[in-house]
């Protein structure tokens, strides 16, 4: 090796040290994780007590399940066991309070932020009534049901009589129970967001700041621009918020697009709110954050069928999009073919962004398959589990349907609770698998477009220049992931559960869906309708869309009947039950 190539390693070298405070990728997993290590800062010294009182309730139930009914103390230990989560912690409660979005509303926007004593008791009108009565009865008949159960042990559930009229009696309580709560969860509280969302505004600018006096940025402009940002932030999360809005699929997501385009194009984005513009570095930070939510227990737990129907149906889509895109509509720019190819087949617009910065596209072209991932999404969240619920396909069919067509996870979420908890279920858990390929897909495709469509004339590329071109905040995602992976297997389902599922991702799921808020709203101020019309000639984008998602929903069902109903069908039947 020659002088010059030595002294260009050297560089190099001291350059990829440096990255690690100077690069907004290295900044977006640093913040990323340290969201996640404090809420384990708060949940963990707490783990001998979730402990202690696990053992304690899984003790009563394997005692009572014995009985020849469910007794009352079998009921009673499943509900304490529940509600033992890291989340319901002081600290932590306090912590997730700040997360809070705007409320629903209907006439006045303001609702959505405050509502005072006098508006909810007019809200409520007589119900907080008829709850009052629904606890008395439900607290009458569970006192009738303690009595008829404990008649029942006295006589060491031998007496036949007696079992059935404890069974209809507890019975009978579960149903007034339920009533009882269920008109309870509908009355409104009075309620004011607006310290706790200014003062979450407050923290996320500072600590967002760090990174940027790193990165060689004015902080105090930053500083200024995001406080703009943030306005347009919640007030997008305002208007999606709305009854019939957010009904039809017009979320806080589309309009933090829509809301930031509308500013961009006509008034023009302001000078001092372009430093908080900063696309890139929200949602990386929103997808290392998004890695908590991708536990690798859930995967095992759905089985191969799912596995199937995420991670073989989702690479034939890309590819074959790509080709079609690239042989048949001849699109000039295979950046934007293959950024609108992953955000269509793999989950929609984190995969966007990570397939953007591995094959180094265009702002515009980022903007345009973000933007007909969001429009498409908000159709296809409605028209599919209409269409399943026509059809009369199974909760699991569908949810898994779902989970491998509908691109956002939140979306996938809203549109599997239309069909019931087991096809959310399924539906949330097949996108989880699918969100793994994240990583996966920005990897080949950095791969890809250094070796084949930037390569060098002699054809040689170095592992350096590979690594140069990846996305290196796909390291936090996936770090994230396998971290409470290991920790969520290690713990076993039911410690897992309080302090992972209930704890740790609570945290980095609310705040993922602020920083995605933020991300999208900058998206749209920078965002120049006749910057992007260039790239809509002769409609190919959409084109390339539909088509992509036409067979990616053709293939999906097909994968996911053969999986479910042919190979595996008693992992359908375990997950009915």
């Amino acid at each position: 090796m020659s002088q010059h190539d030595e002294n260009i390693v050297i560089d190099r070298a001291k350059s990829s040290w440096s990255d690690l405070w100077k690069k907004e990728d290295y900044w977006a997993i640093w913040i990323g994780l340290a969201f996640a290590f404090f809420a384990m800062f708060l949940i963990l010294p707490s783990k001998s007590d979730f402990i202690q009182k696990i053992q304690a309730q899984n003790e009563i139930i394997a005692a009572e399940k014995a009985r020849p009914f469910e007794t009352m103390a079998l009921i009673e230990a499943k509900a304490a066991k529940k509600a033992i989560m890291g989340g319901s912690l002081p600290a932590m409660k306090e912590f997730k309070s700040y997360m809070a979005t705007p409320k629903k509303w209907s006439s006045n926007p303001l609702d959505s932020m405050v509502l005072s004593k006098e508006q909810a008791d007019a809200i409520n009108g007589d119900k907080v009534a008829k709850a009052a009565a629904l606890k008395d009865a439900a607290k009458a008949a569970k006192e009738l049901a303690v009595t008829a159960d404990n008649l029942a042990k006295e006589a060491n559930y031998q007496d036949e009589q007696l079992n059935i009229e404890a069974k209809e009696a507890i019975s009978a309580w579960k149903k007034a129970d339920k009533e009882a709560k269920n008109l309870d969860k509908k009355i409104v509280k009075p309620y004011n967001l607006f310290p706790k969302m200014i003062m979450l505004g407050v923290i996320i600018g500072l600590i967002m700041s760090i990174g940027i006096f790193f990165m060689g940025q004015s902080v105090v402009k930053f500083l200024i621009g995001f406080v703009g940002v943030y306005i347009l932030c919640v007030i997008a999360n305002i208007l999606g918020k709305h009854g019939g809005m957010s009904y039809y699929g017009l979320n806080a997501e589309i309009w933090s697009i829509v809301l930031g385009m509308l500013v961009a194009n006509t008034i023009k984005t302001p000078e001092w709110m372009k430093p908080g513009v900063q696309v890139e570095y929200y949602i990386k930070t929103g997808l290392v954050l998004l890695g908590g939510e991708v536990l690798f227990t859930k995967i095992v737990a759905i089985g191969i069928p799912g596995i199937f129907v995420a991670w073989i149906v989702t690479p034939i889509v890309l590819i074959s999009t790509f080709i079609f895109g690239q042989k048949v509509l001849k699109m000039e720019s295979k950046t934007l073919n293959i950024t609108i190819s992953a955000d269509m087949s793999v989950c929609g617009t984190s995969a966007a962004i990570a397939t953007a910065a591995a094959c180094r596209a265009k702002k515009e072209e980022l903007t345009l398959a973000v933007g007909l991932s969001l429009t498409f999404t908000a159709i296809m969240m409605i028209a599919l589990p209409a269409f399943i619920k026509a059809i009369g396909l199974d909760p699991v069919l569908g949810g898994a349907w779902i989970g491998g067509t509908i691109d956002s996870t939140g979306a996938v979420a809203a549109a599997g609770a239309f069909l019931g908890d087991t096809a959310m279920q399924v539906a949330a858990t097949i996108k989880m698998i699918q969100n793994v390929l994240i990583g996966v897909t920005a990897f080949f495709v950095a791969i890809y477009f250094t070796t084949k469509v930037e390569h060098t004339a002699d054809g040689k590329v170095s592992p350096m220049e590979i690594w140069h071109r990846f996305p290196k905040f796909v390291l936090g995602f996936l770090g994230l992931s396998i971290l409470l992976s290991v920790m969520s297997a290690s713990y076993g389902s039911d410690l897992a559960y309080s302090i992972i599922d209930k704890g740790v991702v609570d945290v980095t799921k609310g705040l993922r869906g602020w920083y995605f808020a933020l991300a999208f709203i900058s998206v749209g101020l920078a965002t120049n309708f006749r910057e992007l019309a260039v790239y809509f000639k002769g409609g190919k984008p959409f084109i390339l869309y539909i088509c992509g998602q036409t067979f990616n929903i053709c293939l999906t069902l097909l994968m996911a009947y053969v999986m479910f109903d042919l190979a595996f069908p008693e992992i359908k039947a375990s997950l009915l039950n």
